[in-house]
């Protein structure tokens, strides 16, 4: 028989489910308490920035630039602490990089709703690039945690696989993505039962998971 290879700890589904539920938390709060928008991914942005450029409305397609150019300052960061981070035993660069979206989204709960809005989406934005470009897999599987339409093909791959041929492989591969998914949509409600209690401190709820995946890390 095959010995399965060891799954790195940031690549464990405890890890990805944690971080699925911030993403989910995240892209909550955004639309429900910063003004309407989900700053988790840039596919609309980079569709109404080519709609308003084409309008020539070029102060409302600069609006849309804005949070693409986060998300990718988010990514660069993340090479430069993968690059620039000792490795020791104490922290992998990984953990660092959870140690900087910590940072970045508790800060976010200190801005005025309403002024404070754009900053706080882009903020969302960046700590959500550094998320995506940092977790990539969960054991050993492509996933996203801040967005869920590439987990749900995959996901729904692999059931359509197990169906047919019955292979248990196929069937822990969809039991992850849909894991990952529940943690997304269960961090989107709790998003939405915190807003109205909590506001715009509603975001330190996703430094918690995000903290438990750091802590799990070091284990």
């Amino acid at each position: 028989m095959k010995k399965k290879a060891a799954v790195q700890p940031s690549e464990s589904l405890t890890v990805a489910a944690l971080l699925a539920l911030a993403g989910g938390l995240l892209d909550a709060y955004t639309y429900l308490c910063r003004g309407g928008v989900f700053a988790n991914a840039q596919t609309g942005n980079m569709v109404l920035l080519a709609v308003r450029a084409a309008e020539r409305d070029w102060r409302c397609a600069g609006h849309y630039l804005v949070p693409v150019a986060a998300f990718s300052l988010g990514v660069l960061v993340v090479e430069f602490l993968r690059r620039r981070t000792p490795a020791t035993r104490a922290l992998h660069w990984r953990q660092a990089v959870l140690a900087v979206e910590m940072a970045v989204t508790a800060a976010g709960a200190f801005l005025p709703a309403g002024s404070g809005d754009s900053a706080v989406n882009v903020m969302v934005s960046f700590v959500c690039a550094m998320q995506v470009e940092a977790f990539r897999k969960v054991r050993g599987r492509g996933f996203a945690s801040t967005m869920c339409t590439g987990n749900l093909r995959s996901g729904t791959a692999a059931l359509s696989r197990w169906l047919r041929e019955k292979d248990g492989e196929d069937l822990e591969t969809a039991r992850c993505y849909f894991t990952v998914i529940g943690c997304f949509i269960a961090g989107a409600a709790l998003g939405g039962l915190l807003v109205p209690v909590l506001g715009q401190r509603t975001v330190l709820a996703a430094v918690l998971p995000q903290l438990g995946a750091f802590l799990w890390m070091c284990l």
